[in-house]
């Protein structure tokens, strides 16, 4: 299913980042020349179809993709307006790192992002932990929306 997030709304990511910066992770756009090593990680990782999207996201301007670094280590990544205009996704952070925050953090990242282009809301498309998203930005889901975009996929 897909969920809607109030961009308008977002709560306070200061306390995510904050957390994450004296943990010495940080969260930035990702830059054209690591795109060889991101999609790698990402289809290394999750999957080939998360790799295509998040090439689709760097080939935005500014790139759509945001990621997380601990000791020169990728350890998340995220992407918006990749397969669809006002979507969210996909997002992966590494099993190692995960009940971290980093999540959390990716996630603010591209919404704040989101919001500073324009869009009053986001689409969270194809959502996985939908508990995760209602209870950090407060989605809900979107009656109707299973299979959604990714209809018909191959």
């Amino acid at each position: 299913m897909d969920m809607l997030v109030r961009l308008y709304d977002l709560p306070d990511s200061r306390k995510a980042s904050n957390r994450l910066a004296a943990a010495g992770v940080s969260i930035r756009r990702a830059l054209p020349p690591e795109k060889h090593k991101v999609l790698h990680w990402v289809r290394s990782t999750f999957s080939e179809a998360w790799a295509s999207e998040a090439d689709v996201a760097f080939a935005r301007q500014p790139v759509a993709c945001f990621v997380a670094i601990e000791g020169g280590n990728l350890k998340g990544f995220a992407c918006h307006d990749a397969t669809c205009p006002n979507f969210f996704g996909p997002m992966g952070v590494d099993p190692a790192a995960r009940k971290k925050g980093v999540g959390a953090a990716l996630l603010f990242a591209c919404l704040e992002e989101m919001r500073h282009q324009g869009f009053g809301y986001a689409i969270i498309g194809g959502v996985g932990p939908a508990a995760f998203y209602t209870k950090t930005v407060g989605a809900i889901p979107i009656e109707g929306s299973e299979p959604g975009i990714y209809r018909g996929l191959l």
